[in-house]
């Protein structure tokens, strides 16, 4: 959604490189594209006056700190300014102290209350509560079966006795849904409500009486974030009219300009609880402003990335694969699937790597990946026998039609993904093997550094520097030289440690070792 805002605002930045001190000039330029890239992002004019004379009030005559430049002190500003205006800190749910915590949500219609409240509920008993969803949304068609399949696919439980479709009472549905609440210990009620196509007083009254006859302990206004400037009217007629206690954004996944997402806190003063990204039930998180302002500045949102990684990946698995991994045991096609599985269970691949810092640069490249060849790869593996996983070398050509017929994809796909593999259980062995030896792989100087990380030229120039001379690489010449070296040593008689043979004459204490270590020598 904030892809245009953080292009324009990363070209802005970039036209302050290599300026030693900031002058009134280049102030006055960087806030004016400033200006202009929030205005096409359809922020609220008001929102934009203020954050435009705040960084010019910062900025003006500001000195190079510490070890930031120009540019990166404008960012750093930028950055501080987008985390006030989005709220400064998280703010999270108020549970009661006197269960159950009732949730009411409030919104226009089409900007997604129901299938929020699912993904709400979904959230919550994630993170170790029993929610209950309440239908009193009775006017729009269908919405209590909306609310009740969207329940099932959550895993959570809906209370709704009316059929909805114009029929029946919401307030009494309300208050009947927190009686059952208590009878039956759910700890979280998430009552959703009716919305229409606009603002008008009946929609207003009946939230008003909702509100009185259940007295939430949260009431979340639900607003669509592509709706561009008719949000701020929106949320200002709800917070007037029925008042709430924070804001959900829907559809931030959407091609919107997202001017509301900067403009609905700064206008109604109630902070951005939570954010939908997506259509799936797990699309769904906390709104923080620090990691939302990283992202629209091309920063990135390394610690959500971290977040889902840790819900994602199974810690028995991890354990696993570290003990095989300090096993010496090779990296498998089945310890390949395994890992695929834990990435696609992180959600889309596009918006994890979205998540790195910088990677607005690559936005046509990420664009362009189709993450549907994770379900070609799997099904290609999934093709092949247990023993064929376990030892891919014995993939003959034979072996890689029958797999290619199985799955459905070339013969040349499937040697494209099997050298794929090839090549990252190399980078795994090479990583053992410099590990194992104390350092790191490919070194020089390192522990380890010159075993299987260096290549030939490095291990030749390794050996040139130690005053040893690598063996020839023609045969004749080889086997001359072996020659050499074995009568070398049968010249020079010794022990295996390269010490002089004591049954020769030998006397050890010409070698003036410690005392009682002639043992070892063999007398």
């Amino acid at each position: 959604m904030f892809a245009t805002l953080s292009d324009r605002l990363t070209a802005t930045f970039k036209s302050l490189r290599g300026k030693g001190r900031l002058t009134e000039a280049d102030v006055d330029a960087t806030v004016r594209e400033i200006r202009r890239a929030l205005l096409d992002a359809d922020v609220a004019l008001p929102v934009v006056r203020d954050f435009t004379t705040r960084i010019r009030e910062r900025a003006t005559g500001a000195e190079v700190v510490g070890h930031l430049n120009p540019a990166q002190q404008v960012v750093k500003i930028v950055n501080e300014e987008l985390v006030g205006i989005l709220g400064g800190e998280t703010r999270r749910l108020r549970f009661s102290k006197n269960p159950p915590t009732v949730i009411m949500l409030a919104g226009l219609q089409g900007a997604g209350k129901t299938t929020l409240a699912g993904k709400l509920g979904r959230w919550l008993k994630g993170n170790g509560n029993r929610p209950l969803l309440v239908a009193c949304d009775l006017q729009r068609p269908n919405a209590v079966n909306q609310l009740q399949i969207t329940g099932e696919r959550a895993g959570v439980d809906v209370f709704a006795p009316e059929p909805g479709n114009g029929v029946g009472d919401p307030v009494s549905v309300a208050q009947r849904g927190i009686e059952h609440a208590v009878r039956h210990h759910y700890d979280v009620v998430v009552v959703d409500t009716a919305g229409r196509t606009g603002v008008d007083a009946e929609m207003m009254q009946q939230a008003i009486d909702i509100r009185a006859a259940v007295k939430p302990d949260e009431v979340l206004f639900v607003l669509d974030a592509m709706i561009g400037q008719d949000a701020v009217a929106t949320a200002e007629a709800f917070r007037d009219g029925v008042g709430f206690d924070g804001v959900v954004l829907t559809k931030l996944d959407g091609d919107a300009r997202g001017g509301a997402a900067l403009s609905v806190r700064h206008v109604t003063g109630q902070p951005v609880m939570f954010a939908s990204t997506g259509e799936k039930l797990d699309d769904f998180e906390p709104f923080h402003p620090d990691r939302m302002a990283s992202r629209i500045l091309d920063m990135g949102d390394v610690m959500s990335l971290i977040e889902q990684a840790e819900k994602a990946f199974d810690a028995d698995q991890a354990q696993a694969m570290a003990a095989k991994f300090a096993a010496d045991e090779d990296f498998t096609l089945d310890d390949f699937l395994q890992q695929l599985q834990a990435v696609r269970n992180m959600g889309s691949l596009k918006k994890m790597l979205g998540m790195l810092p910088g990677m607005a640069q690559m936005r046509q490249q990420l664009d362009a990946f189709d993450e549907r060849e994770f379900d070609r790869i799997e099904a290609m593996v999934r093709s092949m026998t247990p023993l064929e996983r376990r030892q891919p070398r014995i993939m003959n050509g034979s072996r890689r039609a029958r797999v290619a017929a199985g799955c459905g994809q070339s013969v040349s796909a499937v040697n494209d993904m099997l050298e794929r593999f090839g090549q990252a259980q190399k980078m795994m062995r090479s990583l053992k093997n410099g590990l194992g030896g104390g350092g790191l792989p490919g070194i020089p100087g390192m522990p380890g550094g010159a075993g299987a990380g260096a290549s030939k030229k490095q291990k030749a120039r390794i050996a040139a520097q130690k005053g040893k001379k690598g063996k020839s690489g023609n045969p004749a010449k080889r086997a001359a030289e072996e020659k050499a070296a074995a009568e070398r040593a049968a010249a020079q008689p010794g022990s295996a440690f390269g010490l002089p043979d004591p049954s020769k004459g030998f006397d050890p204490a010409d070698l003036n070792l410690p005392k009682g270590f002639d043992k070892y020598l063999g007398q």
